[in-house]
């Protein structure tokens, strides 16, 4: 029994569940989507909060921009660029025998500063909001003073009495791992069986403790969540249920805003913009769907993308069932070369409050995201890891809808030449 269920009841109520289970490529549609104001209506987060979000990062720009020399150029604000992907439409178009009907842009996460992928945004938003409240508390800043007093021997000889924890798959750990030690934290990062050893070295390397774990991901963050709840100078980074990290992804939206309007792009009823997120656990894809439908309401269309090896948020918002169920209660194995996206359990929090807003959720293979991987190097000279490629097939594995489409390239910046290398190779090879 699963849940209450047998499997054959499952697979009875929820036909998809057969598909998911055999590893094809499927697509939901969810037929319970609201009208955006009324979704947002009773939520606990509110556009405040991400506003508040944002003043916050505005505060900490100054202090970015002093120990990050590479945000100069922004200023300390950490922005990723949209790009046009002419040639990778038509690539997708041989590819798939069906045209996008619209343009299709990438919003090019891969190359944030400081650890070159999405979890930039939140995973480093949510250690600088730790940062803040603890420098607040203690009187040694205001509001508004200059947040490069926080570059200082004073204030990492504070912070060296704390310790930041997180679980991570690879991405989020670096982001945390990053921003926490260059603050004065003492970081411990509890990674994954299926984390790349690059990820784990280099977190080393920047002075933070790695934690192996010869399970999964769910085990990685619920043995760093215990270890962490037992020191009161310890703050645990949730990926699962974190409002601030959360929030922080949000943020995204009021960026990604100014770059629309900049590049003449219209958003409305008749010109829809549908975002295509690779999901794992559900936190930054979450964060950004949200922003984006408080930002834009119902001209947005917010889809999730995922693995067919490790589909758990797809699982949990099609059944309503959420964190209750693991793709494992179902025969699927969580191995897959998107390791930024292996979770075997989705986010509570994240799929109940974002059930009546997110569109629907699609599966992509490995296969795919290898291809895609040496199309868009091909056709575009861009290096991504296959969790970067799920949203790229997006707007052929939907409905189509017309408009603006955006996939979300969430990282491969810091993925070593040889290790891109090898999967560049694999991908061509299986062009042939």
């Amino acid at each position: 029994m699963i849940a209450g269920r047998s499997l054959a009841q499952w697979k009875s109520d929820f036909p998809l569940i057969d598909d998911l289970s055999r590893y094809k490529e499927v697509n939901w549609q969810n037929e319970r989507i609201m009208n955006t104001a009324d979704a947002l209506e009773d939520l606990e987060l509110t556009k405040a909060d991400v506003h508040d979000a944002e003043a916050r990062l505005k505060r900490f720009e100054p202090y970015i921009e002093t120990v990050f020399p590479e945000t100069a150029a922004s200023a300390g604000e950490i922005e990723s660029p949209l790009t046009e992907m002419a040639e990778m439409k038509s690539a997708l178009k041989e590819l798939y025998g069906t045209p996008i009907d619209g343009e299709l842009y990438v919003k090019a996460d891969n190359q944030l500063a400081i650890s070159g992928s999405i979890k930039a945004r939140g995973g480093i938003y949510e250690v600088l909001n730790h940062a803040e409240k603890l420098a607040l508390e203690a009187g040694m800043i205001t509001e508004d003073d200059n947040y490069k007093k926080f570059d200082s021997k004073a204030f990492k000889a504070y912070f060296s009495q704390f310790s930041v924890v997180c679980g991570s798959t690879g991405n989020l750990g670096l982001s945390i791992g990053i921003m926490s030690t260059v603050l004065g934290f003492n970081v411990t990062i509890h990674m994954s069986s299926d984390a790349r050893q690059w990820k784990k070295d280099m977190l080393r390397s920047k002075g933070a403790d790695v934690v192996e774990h010869s399970e999964d991901y769910s085990k990685a963050v619920a043995e760093g969540r215990n270890g962490s709840l037992r020191d009161p100078k310890s703050h645990f980074v949730d990926d699962e249920n974190s409002k601030t990290l959360f929030l922080g992804y949000a943020v995204a939206a009021f960026r990604l805003k100014r770059q629309l309007e900049a590049s003449g792009i219209t958003v409305d009823e008749t010109h829809p913009l549908n975002v295509y997120l690779p999901c794992g656990v559900g936190g930054g894809p979450g964060g950004i769907a949200f922003g984006l439908k408080v930002v834009f309401g119902d001209d947005v269309n917010c889809y999730f993308a995922e693995p067919t090896h490790a589909p758990c948020m797809f699982l949990g918002m099609m059944t309503d069932y959420h964190d209750a169920l693991s793709v494992g209660d179902f025969g699927i194995d969580n191995k897959t070369a998107a390791d930024g996206l292996a979770v075997g359990r989705a986010s509570g929090f994240v799929g109940r409050l974002l059930r009546e807003m997110i569109s629907g959720a699609y599966t992509v293979s490995d296969e795919t995201l290898f291809k895609l991987l040496a199309l868009i190097y091909d056709r575009e000279n861009i290096k991504l890891e296959p969790s970067a490629l799920a949203g790229l097939p997006g707007p052929l594995l939907t409905e189509n809808k017309k408009g603006t489409h955006i996939a979300w390239s969430t990282g491969g910046d810091m993925v070593p030449d040889e290790v891109w290398q090898e999967y560049y190779d694999i991908g061509k090879k299986m062009m042939t």
